[in-house]
């Protein structure tokens, strides 16, 4: 078990990266198709930040309640949401105005030159 985590190496990747972290992708992706705001992505991902502490500690015995875990699984979780989010809205800019945009690279778009 490492003390910062609250739990073991493989449930952190199991439960945090895999398990809430594809929750997060989908999130993170949701929330842009939707045309919603970066900001909402940071509150859903602190919810995320808790599902995932309780799931870790109801299935597999960690540490409920231990701040540094909580920190560290929600910003991995914040990270892959955000992502997700920006890699959408690129996606979807290209997609939906491609007479005004053209890709600039996975997580941006700019102003077409041919136009």
């Amino acid at each position: 078990m490492i003390p910062i985590l609250g739990t073991s190496l493989p449930v952190f990747i199991g439960v945090t990266v895999v398990l809430v972290g594809g929750a997060a992708y989908l999130t993170g992706q949701a929330l842009s198709a939707h045309w919603r705001p970066a900001w909402q992505v940071v509150g859903y991902s602190l919810l995320l930040g808790l599902a995932d502490r309780f799931v870790i500690f109801s299935l597999f015995g960690g540490e409920l309640l231990l701040l540094s875990g909580y920190v560290i699984d929600t910003a991995v979780i914040m990270a892959i949401a955000l992502l997700s989010y920006r890699l959408t809205r690129a996606r979807t800019m290209v997609a939906q105005y491609p007479w005004l945009y053209e890709r600039a690279g996975p997580f941006g778009w700019r102003a077409r030159q041919d136009g």
